[in-house]
């Protein structure tokens, strides 16, 4: 829990641990920083405005590092702040104020993401290119060499492995990677996505746009 207001730090903590969680707080990106050279999280709620570096600026950096789940608490209510954070690799967001439930709730569902399928018809693992993406495990390789993905991407690549080949709809993404995503964000995922899975992003041959229906992963 990363936030620079203490009392809200601490409240939250308590609730968290009560339904379950063992949670550590810090009150700047640079203590959140220090925690995780030391500890593996498995998910991180980050406020955005904090003194000296930003909840964003500290996201768009440790992506660069980390897939780590963050849920970014913001009070900034314009969509156009939301998806600057699903661009900087934020796999849910919450806006202030909110209830400490829905908080749970959130968390619980950005978690679950991380769970294998289990759909009996989907196939244990899909190629394309020369990329291979495990779905139970949820682990993208490039020629053997994993290549790191958020829970987002993750989810997402999951949707479109368990039906290679098909159109999947951006309403039934926004199902499937849930967490309240929107149509738009799901365009934002996709965009990011393709950067780690194209040769050239600017014209996909593996995770194609069919017009006016949606997306679909195909090997070229």
């Amino acid at each position: 829990m990363v936030d620079d207001d203490t009392r809200l730090r601490e409240l939250l903590k308590s609730f968290l641990n009560r339904n379950g969680f063992r949670v550590s707080t810090a009150g700047n990106a640079a203590a959140a920083q220090q925690q995780l050279e030391a500890l593996d999280f498995d998910l991180i709620v980050l406020d955005v405005m904090m003194p000296g570096q930003t909840g964003l600026e500290f996201a768009g950096e440790l992506r660069k590092t980390s897939n780590v789940p963050i849920l970014m608490l913001t009070a900034m209510g314009d969509p156009e702040d939301r998806i600057a954070g699903l661009e900087k690799g934020v796999d849910d967001y919450l806006g202030k104020p909110f209830e400490p439930r829905e908080l749970l709730l959130r968390i619980q569902s950005v978690l679950r993401r991380r769970r294998p399928v289990t759909t009996a018809e989907a196939p244990n693992r899909v190629s394309f290119g020369p990329m291979q993406f495990d779905l139970a495990l949820g682990e993208l390789t490039h020629k053997g060499k994993r290549v790191p993905l958020t829970d987002a991407e993750i989810a997402l690549l999951r949707a479109l492995g368990s039906h290679f080949g098909e159109v999947l709809s951006r309403e039934a993404l926004c199902k499937t990677v849930g967490g309240g995503t929107n149509e738009r964000a799901i365009d934002v995922q996709v965009t990011r996505l393709r950067r780690k899975i194209e040769p050239d992003p600017g014209f996909p041959r593996y995770l194609r746009t069919v017009r006016g229906q949606g997306y679909r992963l195909v090997d070229a």
